[in-house]
């Protein structure tokens, strides 16, 4: 070992303290800021050769800690999305709380439906894909709309449910 990789070391034992107080901002939870600390402490060491010495080392390691924080948080939210093979993503567009359980239920998403489809196509894809989860710059992408249109067509799409649904009840 050689006396830069003593120094090395050194350097990064006296911020772990520094650096487990950042992971816990990042994360909110303690087993995870430590996973983090433990994640980030072991890159950094990988790492070494690349540490230029007159670079701010805290600098260095928290934006390797950052890095790894995010993509990890992206590696996570990729895990969570759900697939779904059916032929009209029936699946994936029934929330989990369907309703269905009771015939009542399965009545009154049927007709929040029947409202939706009768919207014309301008309102209905915009308002559909906004259901579906897609943020309002993919939907304007999507359907080469300004991001305000989308908007304000997914507001009027809103509004237009809520008037058409006002006296019907679920019970």
């Amino acid at each position: 070992m050689t006396m830069v990789s003593k120094t090395f070391q050194a350097k990064l034992l006296e911020i772990q303290n520094n650096m487990l107080n950042f992971a816990y901002t990042l994360t909110s939870n303690r087993d995870d800021a430590y996973d983090l600390l433990q994640d980030t402490t072991l890159k950094v060491l990988d790492n070494e050769e690349k540490y230029v010495d007159n670079v701010n080392f805290k600098g260095w390691v928290f934006t390797i800690m950052r890095n790894l924080f995010i993509n990890n948080y992206r590696k996570a939210s990729r895990k969570a999305t759900v697939s779904d093979s059916s032929e009209d993503l029936y699946l994936l567009n029934l929330p989990q709380d369907s309703g269905y359980e009771t015939p009542d239920g399965s009545m009154a998403v049927q007709e929040i439906h029947r409202v939706i489809d009768s919207f014309s196509d301008d309102y209905r894809v915009p308002f559909s894909m906004h259901l579906s989860g897609y943020k309002y710059a993919e939907i304007a992408e999507h359907t080469g709309l300004p991001l305000g249109t989308v908007k304000s067509r997914i507001y009027f799409a809103r509004q237009r449910l809520q008037t058409q649904l006002r006296d019907f009840r679920a019970e």
